[in-house]
């Protein structure tokens, strides 16, 4: 049964509803019921970890037998195993929904499945419905879910011959104004925010997120890497989240404690030395390359070592949107192959 306009509709808003819950362990989830005729009759989100799932939640504000023939539109499979609270799937079956529409696959082992059962129990069920869009709200969360490690967004700012500074070390401001306010808003957007010990020497940065003077209410945790001591007058220090310091340049390991303590997307915009570390590493999940309409010449690249000898060894890259702010233009990428292999 093909999804029809009013189920899309009703993704629509279930996205929104998704966006609702707090970013952390649990996925941002969302649902909507619909009646028989198409009406909302229910609408619910998940409101963080131990609370009920998204479904649950809608399905708490209808009377008992009111769902009987409903459907159900949801931004993540109906999850099919018991936790701090049971299966979604066998609520939905047991309230008497008679259709599934989700988005994403569940992609958990022991969570997943929950298509599955619902067809069992003779529910029809389409998934896939604006996927690319549930994609990009809990990325972080998927890509924990498949790597163990946090999702990791390399940012850098470039001239168009890709110089990242001056001759002189200068670089501010390669790129204009709209460029800048995109990147404060991808920064409220992470878990976290990280740079080298260079670029807190060089630059001392507040890797705050800023809506023009004004902080945004979410704001990412700064974290430094390097063997540098960050000075006790830093302005990271006074950042709204405490910063957290990583002695080593083992960046396997700094994701595996950052996973460990729930963040889930990290920014990485600490200059040439570390966005080249984590390329080479093969640890970047999307790239940002903001693009300015200038010329630099000299030696200060976007990018140094990353491993390439030949140009059969080059990373390669898809372009997923290329987005014009103001003068600058910005290439949005992501490997070529799959997160799993590295970039």
């Amino acid at each position: 049964m093909a999804v029809n306009e009013t189920e899309r509709r009703a993704m629509s808003r279930a996205l929104e509803l998704a966006t609702l819950g707090p970013r952390g362990v649990n996925p941002q989830v969302g649902a909507v019921i619909l009646a028989p005729d198409g009406e909302i009759i229910a609408e619910g989100w998940h409101h963080g970890a131990g609370t009920p799932h998204a479904e649950v939640d809608a399905l708490s504000k209808l009377a008992p037998g009111a769902a009987r023939g409903a459907t159900a539109v949801v931004t993540l499979e109906p999850c099919n195993h018991t936790g701090r609270t049971g299966p979604c799937a066998l609520a939905l079956i047991e309230a008497g929904v008679s259709r599934v529409v989700y988005a994403l696959d569940d992609p958990g082992a022991v969570s997943g499945g929950g298509a599955e059962r619902l067809r069992s129990a003779g529910v029809s069920v389409d998934a896939g419905e604006q996927a690319d869009v549930a994609h990009r709200i809990i990325e972080g969360w998927l890509t924990a879910q498949r790597l163990g490690r946090p999702h990791v967004t390399v940012k850098w700012a470039q001239s168009l011959d890709g110089r990242a500074a001056a001759s002189d070390g200068s670089s501010q401001w390669i790129t204009g104004s709209a460029a800048r306010a995109d990147v404060h808003r991808r920064r409220a957007d992470a878990d976290a925010i990280a740079v080298g010990t260079g670029t807190v020497l060089t630059d001392d940065p507040s890797l705050t997120a800023r809506d023009g003077d004004a902080l945004f209410e979410d704001q990412p945790v700064p974290v430094v890497i390097g063997s540098r001591t960050t000075p006790e007058e830093a302005a990271i220090r006074r950042h709204p989240q405490a910063p957290l310091f990583y002695d080593t340049h083992d960046l396997h390991a700094v994701l595996a404690d950052l996973h460990s303590r729930g963040i889930q997307s990290v920014f990485v915009e600490g200059g040439p030395t570390l966005a080249s570390a984590f390329v080479a590493a093969g640890l970047v999940d999307r790239v940002l390359a903001y693009i300015a309409p200038v010329l630099l010449g000299g030696d200060r690249l976007a990018l140094t070592d990353i491993g390439v000898s030949s140009i059969d060894a080059a990373h390669r890259l898809t372009i997923e949107e290329w987005l014009p702010l103001g003068a600058d233009l910005l290439a949005i990428a992501a490997p070529a192959h799959s997160p799993e292999e590295g970039i």
